[in-house]
Parts: structure tokens; sequence; C-alpha cells
């Protein structure tokens, strides 16, 4: 299971691709996605729950469900957007869960959001949003989350962002967030589907991968700068995330392993 970093979902981001034939691991982000079929046949299995979907039928996934793809022969768009783009919507609905991610949206709501491309106004791309998500909510109904689990989660998803330069380990977040050691790597496994080390790993990674396409710091500086005391462990953490190492990824410009 890959946690997409790149949709952190802490912006007002907003994001939309067409393609064919999607197959993808088990992953997850911190944003919304809308993944709509317009031709063929896809299924997605969301949190365990597989959704058969045929042309017009779309699915609305919500932040930290963990899903994927699979599908030989079909044509797709999915619109990825973040919690704070539509606020409103997500304070909502934070600590609610749909019982069906499945739903047919309307020719209306689905020309409104192929004609907002990412360069559009926020006004704009809110207006599509909101009248997408008004017409999920309307026919919904949810489940109630683990509140105190979902404070825990946020807790723990800050203490990795602010710390992953330095002392990251599960000792030092045992001690900084209040929780027992046994607690978080417990909750961490079963929110996630890997190990808090793990979780850790792949965000540091996630922010090599930026430092590699965008700056000209040498490898050791940007194993450095994302918290490796070795570059060796650094250069083997990164070939088993990205299957290149990252000199590789840097002559060749590769993406991070997600789609």
């Amino acid at each position: 299971m890959i946690y997409e970093f790149s949709n952190f979902g802490t912006t007002q981001e907003y994001y939309t691709k067409s393609g064919e034939n999607l197959s993808f691991y088990d992953h997850m982000h911190n944003s919304f996605e809308l993944f709509f079929v317009s031709e063929g046949e896809t299924v997605v299995t969301v949190n365990e729950v597989e959704y058969v979907l045929k042309d017009r039928e779309a699915v609305l996934i919500f932040p930290n469900q963990v899903h994927s793809f699979s599908s030989k022969k079909s044509k797709h768009t999915y619109w990825l957007f973040s919690q704070e783009l539509i606020k409103a919507f997500s304070s909502q609905v934070i600590y609610k869960i749909p019982i069906s991610n499945k739903f047919i949206p309307s020719n209306a709501v689905l020309d409104m959001l192929y004609s907002t491309n990412e360069g559009d106004s926020l006004l704009k791309k809110k207006g599509a949003l909101y009248t997408l998500l008004a017409e999920f909510d309307e026919i919904a109904e949810y489940s109630e989350k683990d509140r105190l689990n979902c404070r825990f989660l946020d807790r723990a998803l800050d203490f990795v962002q602010t710390n992953y330069k330095g002392d990251c380990s599960l000792s030092n977040a045992s001690s900084k967030l209040g929780y027992s050691y046994t607690y978080i790597s417990k909750h961490f496994q079963k929110s996630f589907g890997i190990s808090y080390n793990s979780f850790v790993n792949q965000y540091r990674i996630s922010k090599a991968c930026y430092l590699l396409k965008n700056t000209d710091m040498s490898i050791l500086e940007c194993s450095i700068e994302c918290g490796y005391t070795s570059v060796y462990s650094f250069m083997r953490n990164f070939k088993a995330i990205c299957n290149v190492t990252p000199s590789e990824y840097r002559e060749k410009r590769f993406m991070i392993p997600l789609f």
C-alpha cells in the first residue's frame, strides 16, 4: 500500500486527467477523488468494498480511504481535489464515511467538471465541485468514524510532516504525542496498511523526489535534508520505493510510482 504524498491535500489543489485501461495497486491520499468511467468497465476497490463501474458510473473516494483500480478495456477521467478547496463540505463530513462510494453523476455536473481546468479561477473550481458534492450528498448515507482515532491520525501526520528531517522515530513520536509506542504502531498499521516506519520512509522519499527534480542538491545533500543519517540507507530505501536509484530518477525525471 502506498500513501500518495503528492496528493496530500494541504493546499487548494485541483487536478484532473483522462486515460484508458487503468490498473493500480492499493493506495491512499488526503484528497477527495472522483473517478468516472466513460466507456467500458473498471473494478474499483474502496476500503475492501468492490465496485464494478460501467459506462457513466463513478465513485467518490473520501480522504484516506484505501483504493485500487483494475481495468483491461475502459476509458476514464479522475478529478483530485483537496479538502481545503471545499472546506464547507469537508468539515461537514470530517467524522463521516459514505456507506457506498458509488453513484451516477448527472450530465449537468459532468459538463461543469469537464469544462473546468486546473488553471481556472478558484470560484469556477469550487462551483463545479460543490455542485458535484451536493448531488452526491443528497443520495448518500454515512456511517460515523471513530473520532478519537481521527484526532490521533491528524496529530500523527502532523508530527511526521514537522519532524521528518530530524528525529521522526516511533519512540520520539510516542514521547511528543503522548501515546504509547504500541498504540501508535497498531493504529498506523490499521489505518494505512503499513507500519509507522514504512510511512515515514515513504514520506521522506517523496520529499527527496521533489528535491531531485527541482534542485541541484547532491544525492548526499538530499539524503541529509530528508532525515537520513546514512546515504546508503537513503539509496536503499529510494530504490525499494521508486524502483530506480536516485541518480536514475534525476536523469530521466521519473515520477513517484503513483498514477
